[in-house]
């Protein structure tokens, strides 16, 4: 009996042993085993924070402020510095989407910019560098006569990813015929070379040009036209002298044989002693022969010619 409860005094002894180490280890963090000389720091994160969001500046604009001082010249479209609602774009349902982060209001122009206030404020400046108005130029006939060329070109506005337009090359170029000085024969071959470029009605010359690619390259070539047009109307050329009557392009009276048929039977019976004595048709007959062989026969020339054709005659009766 001795023995055993020695032996039983000894197990409860290592049993207590145990337990009072694991008791100790439990009360105590685990122990890392670290192979450097340092010390290791626990590092704490860094947290960020957010700043704060402004307000948009439209809330805090001015009915009365300067516009020209918030947007003075051409930008893309920001929606915190224009106090409007803007729409813009399409939703199947719904409205249209509003300003805030619309990428349709930022890929069109816009001309806020240009609004009148800027406008005249930029008058105002320029102005200084401007000279008076010339004289001898108060009025549009005035400016007629010391400017009949007209030329008109045509700018276009568009929403695409470039601000040019192929129509805004095209250039026209008008003036009348009477601003040109010609005589008999250069007028005569001026209309034949420009062709259906001229109005009878309004007596308008009209150039359009459109061939080159810039607008500056076809008002060059419309001059260009103009005037090789102009003086090439002057050249006579060699073979001109020995056209005959029958390849005239047009009847004149002066040229054709018909002033000695008229003559002849005006003078009837008659013996002029000079050039000067002899009877002549009237310039009303010759323009009205002139017109009805040249435009064709219609009743209008046909009345005018037979007016024309009895007063010259001094044949009385009434016209019927």
């Amino acid at each position: 009996m001795p023995t055993m409860s020695k032996r039983m005094a000894s197990i409860y002894a290592k049993i207590l042993e145990v337990a009072y180490i694991y008791i100790n280890f439990l009360s105590k963090e685990f122990r890392v085993l670290n192979l450097r000389s340092t010390q290791q720091r626990e590092v704490k994160k860094r947290q960020y924070k957010k700043p704060d969001v402004a307000p948009p500046r439209t809330h805090k604009m001015a009915t009365d402020q300067d516009w020209t001082a918030v947007w003075p010249g051409p930008r893309s479209f920001h929606p915190a510095s224009v106090p409007l609602p803007i729409r813009q774009g399409y939703a199947e349902k719904g409205t249209a989407p509003s300003k805030l982060a619309n990428a349709e209001l930022m890929k069109i122009p816009n001309f806020l910019h240009l609004t009148p206030p800027a406008i005249k404020q930029q008058c105002e400046a320029l102005k200084k560098f401007c000279t008076s108005w010339p004289k001898g130029l108060e009025t549009a006939e005035k400016w007629k006569n010391h400017f009949p060329v007209d030329i008109v070109t045509t700018d276009h506005c568009q929403a695409l990813p470039t601000i040019r337009n192929p129509e805004a090359r095209r250039v026209t170029l008008s003036l009348k015929l009477t601003d040109l000085k010609f005589d008999a024969h250069a007028r005569d071959k001026f209309l034949r070379l420009i062709g259906e470029r001229y109005n009878r009605d309004t007596d308008l010359v009209t150039i359009v040009t459109d061939r080159c690619p810039l607008r500056k390259q076809n008002y060059e070539y419309a001059m260009y036209l103009l005037t090789a047009c102009y003086h090439e109307s002057f050249v006579t050329e060699p073979w001109e002298a020995t056209k005959s009557e029958a390849d005239m392009e047009y009847y004149h009276y002066y040229r054709n044989k018909s002033k000695e048929s008229v003559e002849a039977i005006l003078n009837w019976g008659k013996t002029p002693k000079t050039e000067d004595e002899k009877l002549k048709a009237t310039n009303g007959f010759i323009s009205s022969l002139e017109q009805l062989i040249n435009e064709g026969e219609n009743e209008y020339n046909l009345n005018k010619y037979k007016e024309e054709v009895i007063k010259m005659l001094n044949i009385s009766g009434k016209v019927k």
